[in-house]
């Protein structure tokens, strides 16, 4: 699913909303997820999962086109670690 069916698919279970305010909440969500992350934060949606950062060491990768070696720089990457809930409904 991609963000558009995300609205539409809201907009339809909430007639009393226009597709512009779904877009307006979902993407309050997204920011406000990106943002906590961003400083450093965590996001826990109790039934649904946590979201978090993780970090990745530096390291030597390889240039896919040419084979050389490069230096990759430490980074945080994002990580989603799904809730009880939605363990036992993906495994039902």
């Amino acid at each position: 699913m991609i963000r558009s069916e995300l609205v539409a698919l809201l907009a339809n279970d909430h007639p009393d909303l226009s597709p512009k305010e779904v877009e307006r909440i979902v993407s309050g969500v997204f920011d406000t997820i990106s943002a906590r992350l961003a400083a450093g934060g965590r996001v826990e949606l109790r039934g649904f999962g946590t979201f978090s950062t993780r970090a990745r060491t530096a390291r030597t990768g390889r240039n896919p086109r040419t084979g050389d070696a490069v230096e990759v720089n430490a980074k945080r990457v994002p990580y989603f670690k799904p809730g009880k809930e939605m363990r036992a409904r993906l495994n039902m």
